[in-house]
């Protein structure tokens, strides 16, 4: 597991855990994939109900507030395999405080 790996899960359990119905992976690309649960966050890359792809600076930009997931996902910043409606809901619990 990659630090940034590691600096993800660190940060996502907490927002993630008791909040999010199956399974929700996010691809860094370049840098691997966080697995997001009710139990919270974990790194792999099993098969999901919802994948959501971008660069490390997108996801960050997200989790910090600075960037609207929506309008990543228009601009093609944030790809979406899988149920759009569930990818709103991941994106909606990251961008919580």
């Amino acid at each position: 597991m990659t630090g940034i790996i590691e600096q993800y899960v660190t940060t996502l359990t907490p927002k993630v855990r008791g909040r999010i119905k199956g399974l929700a992976r996010l691809d860094i690309n370049d840098h691997g994939s966080v697995l997001l649960s009710a139990e919270g966050a974990r790194a792999g890359d099993e098969t999901a109900d919802v994948v959501l792809s971008a660069s490390d600076a997108v996801f960050r930009a997200i989790l910090a507030g600075e960037q609207n997931p929506v309008m990543a996902y228009m601009s093609g910043k944030l790809k979406v395999e899988g149920n759009v409606q569930r990818a709103l809901k991941v994106s909606s619990i990251l961008t919580d405080g």
